[in-house]
């Protein structure tokens, strides 16, 4: 058992392990102490000063990282105490672009938070001199405005510890800092992977996804056949941007706030995550049997196969050809749907709802198409689907549940925990034991891929033949597995990775949340919860039992991994120059 620190918080008697800071003592005793800056597991650096108390020392320190002592006296609301907090914040704010009512974090904005309980009511105490930044919407997934960067650096943290690309940083001293690319490059211009996972832990609207919003309603407008689909893990966060509690599954509500949107359709993407899995545990087993390129990495994260593009492009033979989920369905719509209905794919346009913004530039890559046309039209995120569901003024939390349209809306219980991380290797290794044995799979749950450990591995026998098999999720993680590879350390048959940490439940555009709540929950799994509730509450749990998709392969595409599938359900890759944007 690790030694015990007694001090004294406010008054409060609190004993903590030796080695915490005074900000983890104190929210152990429920102490509030405010942060701006600091987010756990992410960023701990003392930078803004927020959280500053008085313990004694000549000078105030940043509780996010003081050690505790024995015996230590902690203030954390003397009138020192409250007027540097209040001295800090106000600083800030005169350097901070003011435009709240129309910012996309407003009412959700940790800068609002302290202004709000710092008693804050004069914003202009410190004016003068502004510096304004040129706003970077170059990307087609993240746009950065720094007029409106509280310098925090939690997203440098982010894009460098969890996501090991490190495409911006602070540059500058003082007032002219700013947090921004190598030579001032735009983000489309270095080899950011669009994965959103800075967004996700920005405290104000410095950052946030390229909008699409305009370009759906435009379609919706066109006279076209518009149809959507909704990706596993929307359905497990949705709910909370109308304040339902975290991991509450809404796939009902969701479906029908859809359709009051004036989508015509409204498909399942779980559909074509069984899809895939019938065409990417096939070319797993067709590897194997005929010694192809070990191990296969799965594509379904075009975060990750951006990642393995532009860093690791020896990689690229080990990627499963197989499209992600939703382009599979995209084009399903514009061949077998529209052949099915009579309707010329030209006149049709599909929409992604995604828990992810790098999923926008995948929808425009010119190899995800066929006969001239993309698979997907547009791609919103979790949260741009909230702001139109409350644009419209639709009442989500009174919603009744719908049910997703037929032809491509039924799904297993595999298709939905593609969501969580290692729910595609699971989904995967309940197709494939079947394939390669025979046999019927009784116990569905495989454990040893289930959780959130940064990397999981396991041997998984499959009636005599042993697969090596490695989850990874976050980019840095999925660096290690790789350089373990490449120095013959490790030997895998087959990889799921997932750029973003706890993989797409807690994808770069899903539901914002506050570092306060960060702290006292594990989002990944809560959301995940959802999924595999949903999972065990499925009639079928095997992508191989999926009556729709069984259609499909006998009215349309014939044999699995067969010359028409792979026409409309593979793709290739390609080496990226990550310095791509230097003259």
């Amino acid at each position: 058992m690790a030694d015990m620190i007694n001090l004294t918080i406010d008054g409060v008697q609190v004993s903590v392990p030796a080695g915490s800071t005074v900000l983890e003592a104190a929210r152990q005793a429920h102490i509030h102490i405010p942060t701006l800056c600091y987010l756990k597991d992410v960023n701990k650096i003392g930078a803004c000063r927020v959280c500053v108390v008085d313990v004694g020392a000549r000078a105030l320190q940043a509780a996010c990282v003081y050690p505790v002592s024995e015996g230590m006296v902690v203030k954390t609301n003397t009138p020192a105490v409250r007027r540097a907090r209040k001295a800090v914040v106000e600083l800030l704010l005169s350097i901070h672009d003011r435009k709240c009512l129309s910012c996309t974090r407003n009412n959700n904005c940790e800068l609002q938070d302290l202004c709000r309980d710092l008693g804050i009511e004069d914003d202009n105490r410190f004016a003068g001199e502004r510096i304004e930044y040129e706003i970077d919407d170059l990307s087609t997934s993240v746009v950065r405005d720094n007029n409106k960067c509280v310098l925090c650096r939690r997203c440098v943290a982010a894009c460098h510890n969890q996501q090991h690309v490190g495409v911006i940083g602070p540059v500058g001293r003082g007032f002219t800092t700013e947090i921004t690319s190598p030579w001032q490059l735009k983000l489309a211009q270095t080899g950011c992977v669009g994965c959103g996972q800075c967004i996700a832990v920005c405290p104000v609207g410095a950052l946030k996804e390229k909008d699409s919003i305009h370009a759906v309603n435009d379609l919706l407008e066109s006279g076209k056949h518009v149809y959507v689909q909704t990706a596993p893990a929307v359905r497990a966060a949705l709910g909370e941007e109308f304040g339902l509690p975290m991991g509450t599954p809404v796939t009902g509500k969701m479906v029908a706030a859809l359709r009051r949107l004036g989508f015509e359709k409204v498909f399942d993407t779980d559909w074509a995550a069984d899809l895939t899995i019938l065409e990417e545990a096939t070319e797993l087993v067709h590897r194997i049997q005929n010694k192809g390129v070990l191990p296969m990495i799965t594509s379904c994260s075009p975060g990750w196969v951006k990642y393995c593009e532009t860093y690791n492009s020896d990689f690229i033979p080990n990627l499963s050809s197989c499209k992600s989920p939703h382009e599979m369905l995209g084009a399903m719509v514009k061949s077998y749907y529209a052949e099915k209905t009579g309707i010329n794919p030209k006149d049709m346009s599909v929409v992604s709802v995604m828990p992810c913004t790098a999923k926008k530039f995948e929808a425009l890559r010119p190899e995800l198409g066929h006969d001239g046309m993309q698979d997907v039209d547009e791609v919103i995120t979790t949260r741009e689907l909230a702001r139109m569901i409350r644009s419209a003024g639709i009442d989500f939390a009174n919603l009744p549940d719908e049910d997703f349209d037929k032809v491509l809306g039924e799904s297993t219980g595999a298709g939905v925990i593609f969501g969580a991380t290692g729910g595609v290797m699971e989904a995967a290794l309940r197709y494939a034991y079947e394939a390669i044995t025979g046999k019927e799979l009784d116990k569905v749950e495989f454990e040893a891929v289930r959780g959130l450990e940064n990397v999981k591995e396991a041997s998984i026998d499959l009636g005599g033949l042993t697969l090596n098999i490695a989850v990874a999720h976050g980019t840095a993680n999925a660096q290690k597995v790789l350089d373990s590879i490449r120095a013959g350390e490790k030997h895998y048959d087959f990889i799921e990775i997932m750029c973003c940490p706890g993989g797409c439940v807690t994808g770069g555009g899903q539901p914002i949340v506050k570092a306060d709540v960060r702290a006292s929950v594990n989002i990944s799994a809560e959301r995940a919860k959802a999924l595999y509730t949903e999972d065990a509450g499925k009639a079928h749990r095997k992508s191989q039992e999926n009556e729709e998709i069984k259609a499909l392969y006998a009215d349309y595409l014939g044999e699995i991994g067969g010359e028409r599938a792979h026409h409309l359900l593979h793709t290739h890759y390609v080496a990226r120059d990550k310095y791509a944007g230097v003259k």
